[in-house]
């Protein structure tokens, strides 16, 4: 069996290498290509995702792993041989399914309606990227419904991001949360004014945003022997092409130094994760990380469950001060942190606080829902977007750049990716807790600028494993429990009551 293994493998790894010359691909798409290479690459993309879909999908690889079942059945669950055959025959199994003819027609469409979201957000004009997301749609819903058994279409996409989920099983945990953060908003927005971030707004040259970034990622782990840091205006992102080149993005804002700072922060930690998969794993397709909402575990806890808590700044706000003097001279450390930490609702979600950030994801998780299920039309989706926004966070977009087409996502495919935000979100609160309980000077570590254990517990609890383990199987592995939405919320709670006072 051993030699069974052996030919996937090869096969696995020819698949891999074809998946990540795509991604080199779509990286120079989004940071260095000009606008009017949008054609060809949408043609080179397409070709690229049809050729990895074709040789994945090979009678010979089916044939491998139906081979492979007692072989696997022999293996501990958690080793990489079995990990190897298990999950590769779950994507397998799914990805036959798809239409090779439908692959190459989502990855031309991604790259032609990312370009016409692209105007469509800097006109501030929905109607632009209309006809693109309707047809995106459109292919989505013929991806459900060759992955479908039948029920909600919907939860045919989420699995392909969440194997195992389904809107149900995410419902039932949003639902609890969200009155909860419905409740706290309320009181926090009735205390506003205790709370004033006014004083991170001011100038600051972008090259020593860049260079104070680059200090506090490679302090926390980023390896940038192994990676690199770019700005530029879009989206910010990371992706990476193996263990060895993981590149991260962001956005630099002149006059609001503090968003570029925890931008990168929350970049790095995607990246930090993608260098510490183990390379016993590279090229068979589990050298990644697990699923996106274990991977927005990852960046959430080092931007927010860290970046913004007093430890943290207790080490690394007198260095910010010094870049940025005379403008932070007279604010005391407790001022800063509550600054950095207001809670306010607002239009983007990537900048939303930590309280409000969940009823973003909530909201477009609803929408998503109802788009392919066929009950909010594309014609309407500005209209429904503003009126949920209005009912959840008690904020209308003025324009549709601040409102509906704010996220690239809808425009490259990624229907059934935005639940993942808020899951992870969750899950960086368990993995925290876990954490304090397994190194219980933690704190005080963090407090003197020392990371070593915290990305150490992180890299063998998570980052070691890749795509070896779903969610549930994680959460149970490194917490003993199932994914439950209460930590967070009296993470929050507590959090926000000290913050403001209530």
């Amino acid at each position: 069996m051993q030699d069974k293994l052996d030919q996937l493998k090869s096969h696995l790894a020819r698949v891999r290498d074809l998946e990540l010359v795509n991604s080199v691909l779509e990286w120079d798409m989004e940071v260095l290509m000009p606008e009017g290479a949008a054609k060809s690459r949408a043609d080179q993309t397409a070709t690229m995702e049809a050729l990895a879909h074709q040789y994945f999908v090979d009678e010979e690889i089916g044939s491998l792993l139906d081979e492979l079942r007692d072989f696997e059945s022999s293996l501990p669950f958690d080793s990489n041989e079995a990990s190897i055959i298990r999950v590769n025959r779950r994507d397998y199994e799914q990805q036959v399914r798809i239409p090779t003819h439908l692959v190459e027609e989502l990855a031309r469409h991604r790259s032609l309606s990312y370009h016409s979201w692209m105007k469509a957000r800097q006109q501030k004009d929905f109607s632009i990227f209309e006809a693109d997301l309707a047809r995106m749609i459109d292919l989505q819903k013929q991806v459900a419904a060759a992955l479908s058994d039948g029920g909600n279409p919907y939860d045919a996409l989420l699995d392909i991001f969440e194997p195992g989920m389904t809107y149900e099983k995410i419902d039932t945990v949003f639902s609890g949360l969200k009155p909860n953060l419905i409740k706290l908003v309320e009181a926090i927005t009735a205390n506003k004014d205790r709370v004033d971030d006014s004083i991170l707004r001011f100038p600051l040259s972008l090259d020593k945003q860049e260079a104070f970034a680059r200090e506090v990622t490679a302090k926390f782990g980023f390896d940038y022997t192994k990676g690199r840091l770019d700005f530029f205006n879009g989206h910010p992102f990371e992706t990476h092409f193996y263990q060895g080149d993981v590149r991260i993005t962001t956005r630099i804002e002149e006059d609001y130094p503090a968003g570029a700072l925890m931008s990168s922060i929350h970049e790095a930690g995607h990246g930090m994760y993608e260098q510490g998969v183990s390379l016993d794993l590279y090229r068979t397709r589990l050298d990644n990380g697990a699923s996106s909402s274990i991977h927005e575990s990852q960046s959430r806890f080092f931007e927010n469950v860290i970046g913004r808590s007093r430890p943290f700044l207790k080490y690394w706000y007198p260095k910010f001060q010094q870049i940025t003097t005379p403008n932070l001279d007279n604010v005391d450390l407790d001022t800063f942190y509550r600054a950095i930490n207001k809670s306010e609702p607002s239009l983007i979600r990537v900048d939303a606080d930590e309280v409000t950030y969940g009823l973003h994801v909530i909201l477009r998780f609803e929408l998503e829902n109802d788009l392919i299920n066929g009950r909010v039309k594309v014609s309407d989706l500005p209209k429904e977007w503003n009126s949920r926004m209005k009912q959840y966070l008690g904020v209308t977009p003025p324009d549709d750049s601040k409102g509906v087409l704010q996220d690239v996502h809808w425009s490259a495919g990624l229907f059934g990716y935005f639940p993942d935000y808020l899951l992870g979100t969750i899950f960086s609160v368990q993995l925290w807790e876990q954490m304090k309980k397994d190194i219980p000077d933690v704190e005080a570590q963090i407090e003197r600028g020392e990371f070593d254990q915290v990305l150490g517990w992180q890299r063998k609890n998570v980052h070691v494993h890749g795509k070896k383990f779903t969610l549930p199987e994680l959460s149970e592995r490194v917490t003993g429990g199932p994914l439950r939405w209460e930590p967070y919320m009296n993470y929050l709670q507590a959090k926000y009551s000290e913050i403001y006072r209530l």
